[in-house]
C-alpha cells in the first residue's frame, strides 16, 4: 500500500517536535463508503495565523490549511491550502512547535467533531461538520494546484447578523462643564488620537480612519491574530505618545507610507497605540442601537485587549471630576462623557455624549 503519512514524515524529526510521528503501518482498505467520521480543527499561530481543517478518511486525515477559518455565513468564499495528510493522533494534538520547524508555532484546539461526507472527490468535498462550534454544510472545491476554496452551503445560525463594511463614529458635543446627574455618566480621557475603527475578522485586522489606513500602522495588524477566534468592529483612536503623554506631533509624523518597507521603517520609529473604548458588533451580533454604552463596555473589557501596541483603558462611571483631574494630570485635553445608557448612533453628534475642557 502507498504510505500516506510519508511526506508528513519527511517534514518532521521526532526528536524535534513534540507533534505524533508514528512508524509506517500498513491498513485496512477502508469500506467503501463512510459515515460520521472524526474532525479537527486547529488554530495554529505560525509564520502567520491560520486554522487547520483535518477529516478522518483512509486512515489519516486529509488536510486542509485556511489562512481565515471557515465562513460564517453564505456570502464569503475562503481561500483554503490542501495540505499533506496527518496521522489520526493529530485528532488530539495540541502545544508547541519550536521556532525553525515546519509549522513552527503555537496550536491550539478550537473544535472538534464529527463530520459526514456528502461528496468526496478529488477535486471536490462536501461535508455537513457536527462539532461544539463548527456546524453545518461545508464544500472544499479545488481551484488549482493544491489552492481551494472553501463555501459554506447553509444560511448561518439564527439571529446570526453580517459584520458591517463600514460604521460612521459617534461623536460628541461640546460642553462647558461636567454632567450634573454624575452617576448616570462613564468618562474617558480624551486622548486626542487619531478616529479608528478597526474590523476584526479572521485574525486579520482592517483598519479604517476617513478610509482604509491598514497599511499605515503595521504594528498594529497584530491584533487581529491577538483577538482570534473573536471577530469584532472596535471603536478607538490612534495615539502616539511621547513617554506617557499622547503626543499629536509625533502622530502627524505617520503619513501615508509610499510602501510597507516605508510603513514598517516609520512603525520602528515613531510607534502607534490603538486605544479602544467601544465594541460596536461581536461575532454575529450588532451592539450598536440595542446594547447600551455600560453594557458595551462590559463586553469590551471581557475581549481582554492588551498588548505592545493596543489596550482598553479604563474608564470611570460616575466620579467626573476625578476623571477631569486625572486629564489634567497626563496634560490631556479633558474627558468624554457618555451617558451609560446611551446607544451608539453612527454618524451622528449628539449631546448623549459630551466634550468637556480640562481648565
Amino acid at each position: 500500500m502507498t504510505d500516506r503519512l510519508a511526506e508528513y514524515r519527511s517534514k518532521r524529526d521526532a526528536r524535534r517536535t513534540p507533534e505524533p510521528i508514528p512508524r509506517q503501518r500498513k491498513r485496512a482498505a477502508a469500506p467503501a463508503t463512510q459515515d460520521r467520521n472524526r474532525f479537527v480543527i486547529q488554530q495554529h499561530h505560525a509564520k502567520s495565523l491560520h486554522w487547520d481543517v483535518r477529516l478522518e478518511r483512509d486512515g489519516v486525515l486529509v488536510s486542509f490549511a485556511v489562512p481565515r477559518g471557515l465562513p460564517k455565513e453564505q456570502a464569503h468564499n475562503n481561500l483554503a491550502k490542501h495540505t499533506e495528510d496527518h496521522p489520526l493522533e493529530y485528532l488530539t494534538f495540541a502545544g508547541e512547535i519550536p521556532a525553525g520547524e515546519y509549522g513552527g508555532g503555537r496550536m491550539t484546539i478550537f473544535d472538534q467533531g464529527t463530520y459526514e461526507a456528502d461528496k468526496w472527490r478529488d477535486d471536490e468535498i462536501g461535508v455537513t461538520f457536527h462539532g461544539d462550534r463548527t456546524h453545518g454544510r461545508y464544500v472544499f472545491f479545488q481551484t488549482g494546484g493544491n489552492d481551494w476554496m472553501v463555501r459554506r452551503m447553509d444560511p448561518p445560525e439564527p439571529g446570526w447578523e453580517s459584520m458591517p463594511d463600514a460604521v460612521e463614529p459617534m461623536l460628541p458635543v461640546t460642553a462647558a462643564e461636567l454632567p450634573r446627574d454624575d452617576a448616570d455618566w462613564g468618562y474617558e480621557l480624551a486622548w486626542g488620537g487619531r478616529r479608528a475603527q478597526a474590523y476584526v475578522r479572521g485574525g486579520r485586522v482592517r483598519l479604517m480612519a476617513d478610509g482604509d489606513v491598514t497599511s499605515w500602522y503595521p504594528e498594529i495588524r497584530g491584533l487581529g491574530p491577538a483577538l482570534a477566534p473573536v471577530e469584532a468592529v472596535l471603536d478607538g483612536e490612534i495615539v502616539a505618545f511621547d513617554g506617557q503623554r499622547p503626543s499629536p506631533e509625533l502622530l502627524a509624523r505617520r503619513k501615508a507610507p509610499k510602501d510597507s518597507a516605508a510603513a514598517r521603517r516609520a512603525a520602528e520609529r515613531t510607534p502607534v497605540h490603538f486605544l479602544v473604548y467601544d465594541l460596536l458588533w461581536l461575532d454575529g451580533h450588532s451592539t450598536l442601537e440595542l446594547v447600551r454604552y455600560a453594557e458595551r463596555r462590559e463586553l469590551l473589557e471581557g475581549l481582554s485587549i492588551a498588548g505592545d501596541h493596543w489596550q482598553t483603558p479604563p474608564y470611570f462611571p460616575g466620579g467626573g471630576e476625578f476623571a477631569l483631574e486625572t486629564a489634567r494630570a497626563q496634560g490631556l485635553a479633558g474627558v468624554i462623557a457618555k451617558r451609560l445608557d446611551s446607544p451608539y448612533l453612527p454618524g451622528r453628534r449628539s449631546r448623549l455624549w459630551l466634550s468637556v475642557i480640562a481648565r
